[in-house]
């Protein structure tokens, strides 16, 4: 890149604001999806809005191709720079701009951690409710971006259920301010239209964000199953019964002993073949009905028992297992390909067993862990980036995955997106003129 654009965007930004050193930009070369890097010419961490607008305005004076980036926690290469392009990324954009606790919203920059966002209304008896996994690293922008789910995204819904407004930046730099929410807006439903677009449309400076009351009492339960098939078949019949609990979530065997083995350690039982991790909130009456609608459907699967965690701390560590499942599969492998498909419910026990066949044939080691609630699988396939025909077969059994989703009524994405790793895939699940109007 010409020294002086370089010269100009130090400018805009700071000497803190702009990386330059080739080790420095190693970090940036992918996100979560390490198959897929690209070193980026440079990196661009503006302070705020105008940082951006101006910064976004010398790149296209230039013509020169940019990619948002916020903590890359992605997986599926959404934040992966592209040839000759820079990163823009929000990390130094970390405040909380406003806390409205009686009208129940906050305004923040798009670099303010999804969980620091919570932490910050906890005494208010507010919380924010997406809660991906990776929710002590990844940024609001970049949820906003691929309108992140979570486990508790079955009761609250995903990200874009809970975004208010939005200041955006266009990739000319021009600012457009959709940040005042309104009880019935007049024209189209921008905010809608951004949230969930990858990046494509903008980079989110300023996000006004919806927060709930954290619910009076909460329940967390730990089903033990002899097997993961009725652990699956248990998930649908809850859904069958309309019970409503906040998060149903399935590990397996080989994450347990992941989990375990890890310092997420939760006291998930070694000897279990699967587990449901389940919650259910709300006023006391209501929550111990659920449970107790809930119990006869577990038994009725071969459960082997129910642990309840005890208190606050108990449900912590229960969940620190769950949440930390994806870092503690480097136990197993140097790296982890992490697929995010969907299915109807009702089809949870033969697209996991579908994938497991798939990875067996290929030798390939396979674990699950997942939002079986939503229907939302994740096969986990642990392996070593270094081995090209161990990484072609990571890349097949991938693909075979996500057509047996399709062909099971499912989808491809339930909450990683698209990005780079599933565009070749898009044509499956839709038509040629659906492309071209996308």
């Amino acid at each position: 890149m010409q020294e002086q654009i370089v010269t100009q965007l130090r400018a805009i930004v700071g000497p803190e604001g702009i990386l330059t050193d080739p080790a420095a930009l190693l970090a940036y070369e992918s996100d979560g999806l390490t198959l897929k890097r690209h070193r980026p010419e440079l990196v661009l961490l503006p302070r705020d809005t105008s940082e951006t607008a101006q910064c976004m305005r010398v790149l296209h004076e230039h013509g020169i191709p940019l990619v948002p980036r916020g903590a890359g926690t992605g997986l599926s290469g959404g934040a992966t720079p592209v040839p000759n392009g820079v990163l823009v990324g929000t990390a130094r954009m970390r405040d909380v701009l406003e806390l409205n606790v009686e009208d129940r919203f906050a305004r923040v920059q798009a670099g303010v951690v999804n969980v620091d966002l919570t932490r910050c209304c906890d005494d208010d008896g507010l919380f924010y409710a997406p809660d991906p996994s990776s929710q002590m690293a990844c940024t609001i922008g970049g949820n906003v971006a691929e309108n992140s789910g979570g486990p508790h995204c079955f009761k609250y819904g995903s990200t874009t259920r809970h975004i208010l407004g939005l200041v955006i930046v266009t990739a000319t730099g021009e600012v457009l301010h959709l940040d005042e929410p309104e009880v019935d807006p007049e024209g189209l439903d921008l905010v809608g239209l951004f949230v969930g677009s990858e990046g494509m449309f903008g980079v989110a400076t300023e996000i006004t964000v919806q927060l709930t009351p954290v619910p009076p009492v909460t329940e967390t339960l730990l089903a033990i199953f002899k097997a993961l098939d009725p652990c699956c078949d248990a998930v649908s019949d809850l859904i069958a019964a309309r019970l409503e609990p906040s998060a149903i979530e399935i590990l397996d065997k080989l994450t347990i002993q992941a989990v375990e083995a890890s310092v997420f350690a939760a006291g998930y039982p070694q000897e279990a073949e699967a587990v449901l991790l389940l919650e259910v909130e709300g006023r006391e009456a209501a929550v111990e009905d659920t449970v107790e609608r809930m119990l006869p459907i577990l038994e009725a699967h071969g459960l082997l028992e129910v642990r309840r965690a005890r208190d606050a701390g108990e449900r912590r560590k229960l969940w620190a297992g769950r949440k930390g499942a994806f870092g503690a599969m480097g136990r197993i492998a140097p790296d982890l390909y992490v697929a995010d498909v969907v299915v109807p419910r009702t089809r949870l026990r033969e697209i996991v067993r579908y994938a497991t066949d798939v990875c067996t044939e290929r030798n390939l080691k396979i674990s699950n862990v997942f939002h079986a609630g939503d229907g939302n699988l994740h096969p986990n396939i642990s392996y070593d980036r270094r081995d090209e025909d161990e990484v072609a077969r990571v890349l097949e059994a991938g693909d075979l995955i996500m057509e047996a989703c399709i062909e099971y009524g499912g989808s491809l994405s339930g909450e990683h997106g698209v990005g780079l790793e599933k565009q070749a895939m898009m044509s499956r699940l839709f038509t040629p003129d659906d492309l071209s109007v996308m």
